[in-house]
């Protein structure tokens, strides 16, 4: 089965101009535009970090507030002219690894659901296996939770960019 929608996936590191450069595309297509948040505020700072990423966003924006069950609300959302951005995937990794669900199952779901997309669907996502081999064990196991998941998702979309210092990278597409 061909979609007709399409799927943009910006991997970068953390204050790298990910959020930016994917709401930048959102804005372009002149779409009707949807914010997926995956972050949950379990203190202040996260908080204010929520608070500056809307405020950073401006208008415009239908925001759902969505910890877990991404794949519904992606589903709910996707429609001709409408453009869903999630913000961001290693949160969402997070959040399920905190009530123990199956990750590459729920993964595979994320991916499936992209076939019969109508809309246009981005997704941003921390890239953390840059780095040095963590130093213990649920942090590994998150770090191979989302390399994992970001190879699913880069065979899967149209276009792939990879984000640093603010300049994107177009990988795939």
């Amino acid at each position: 089965m061909t979609r007709s929608g399409h799927v943009t996936f910006v991997l970068g590191g953390a204050r790298s101009g990910k959020s930016g450069f994917s709401e930048k595309l959102a804005r372009e297509t002149g779409f009707e535009r949807h914010y997926i948040a995956t972050g949950r505020a379990y203190d202040d700072e996260m908080r204010q970090r929520i608070a500056r990423h809307r405020a950073d966003r401006g208008e415009g924006w239908v925001t759902h507030e969505v910890p877990v069950d991404l794949v519904s609300r992606i589903e709910a959302i996707d429609a001709p002219g409408r453009v869903a951005l999630v913000d961001c995937l290693t949160l969402w990794i997070t959040n399920l690894m905190m009530e123990n669900r199956d990750i590459d199952a729920v993964g595979e779901m994320l991916v499936r659901s992209f076939a019969p997309l109508a809309g246009r669907l981005i997704l941003v996502s921390n890239e953390v296996g840059l780095g040095i081999v963590p130093e213990n064990r649920m942090a590994r196991e998150f770090r191979d939770h989302a390399g994992r998941l970001h190879q699913k998702i880069a065979a899967a979309a149209d276009e792939v960019f990879f984000i640093a210092a603010g300049l994107p990278l177009k990988m795939k597409g």
